[in-house]
């Protein structure tokens, strides 16, 4: 296994480990966790396939991009999205896997420096079945996507830049793919078409208008950045907990344990789109509430992306116990 510090990626087949000291960059209440954590994942597959993931071309000579297409995360009892702060170290370990010829799995734990952890390279079954108690997990499924249209982010196609190196990574073993749920949320248009196990519907469904941002959801390449999903999502679960008269403090104070998102479409310049909402509240544990969302484009109808956020509500939230 590879050490890396955040500035010098070197190649690594079988997994890279970083100690990261948490800079204001890196945490907050939104999407800025995210969009590092998706940053190592470019730096890893970088690193592992000998390509410049950064400035990677097609056959043809146009731009590709390692888009991503399912983005899932797991928080802890000490690590969780956001409860990271200033000062925080963490040992960081993340390592990519074979996923065919046009896509990268990457996988991720975030530690709290010192955790006694195991040996050696990330091991899956560790991601899937085993996870230590106080890590966060992330898990990126990434295609290779370019444009057919010049100036447009509509109907992007799956390529594969002819340097991509991925057959000397390791196969993510089939048990562990992710793209049966993926499919089916995208078939669906959610990932609890029938609702979350264990939990009942908690109110009707709401539906919000959101006008892409070009200020802060679009990318240097002018693709709509994959970590803008994660803010356009907490936004719409912000309107959702102010209409249940929830305040902005106790939003600041959740803990979300689970968040997954599927990215099924991208947007130009002035889009607009239509959120629609449903929140479930588990059976046994009134305080633990998943939210289901659905991005749409508001002209066509096209579902651009879909999310489902499990959420541990702060003490004296509204509806917790």
């Amino acid at each position: 296994m590879t050490t890396l510090d955040t500035a010098r990626p070197a190649p690594a087949l079988t997994g890279v480990t970083r100690h990261v000291v948490v800079a204001p960059g890196m945490c907050s209440g939104g999407s800025l966790v995210f969009g590092r954590i998706g940053d190592w994942t470019w730096d890893v597959v970088a690193a592992s396939c000998g390509i410049n993931v950064h400035a990677a071309r097609t056959a043809g000579g146009d731009p590709a991009y390692l888009s991503f297409y399912y983005f899932h995360v797991r928080g802890g009892e000490t690590v969780h999205p956001h409860g990271l702060t200033f000062g925080d170290e963490l040992r960081v370990d993340s390592r990519s896997f074979q996923f065919g010829g046009q896509s990268v799995i990457t996988l991720h734990r975030l530690a709290p420096a010192g955790l006694d952890l195991p040996e050696g390279p990330l091991d899956p079954a560790e991601v899937y079945e085993h996870p230590h108690p106080h890590c966060l997990y992330a898990e990126n499924f990434n295609r290779w996507i370019a444009r057919t249209t010049e100036g447009s982010n509509r109907g992007l196609a799956q390529v594969t830049p002819p340097d991509f190196a991925y057959q000397d990574l390791a196969p993510l073993p089939n048990a562990y793919s992710p793209r049966s749920l993926v499919g089916r949320a995208r078939a669906t248009g959610s990932f609890h078409p029938e609702g979350p196990p264990g939990c009942h519907e908690a109110g009707e469904p709401l539906t919000f208008p959101y006008t892409l941002d070009v200020v802060r959801d679009l990318n240097g390449a002018g693709l709509m950045y994959f970590a803008s999903y994660f803010a356009v999502f907490d936004t719409m679960l912000l309107r959702l907990w102010r209409s249940l008269g929830r305040t902005d403090e106790q939003f600041l104070r959740r803990k979300v344990t689970d968040q997954k998102i599927g990215y099924f479409g991208n947007a130009d310049p002035g889009t607009v789109f239509t959120v629609t909402v449903r929140r479930w509240r588990s059976d046994t544990d009134p305080g633990t509430e998943t939210a289901d969302m659905a991005l749409r484009d508001a002209a066509t109808g096209q579902l651009i992306a879909v999310t489902a956020i499990e959420t541990e509500l702060a003490p004296g939230t509204a509806g917790a116990p």
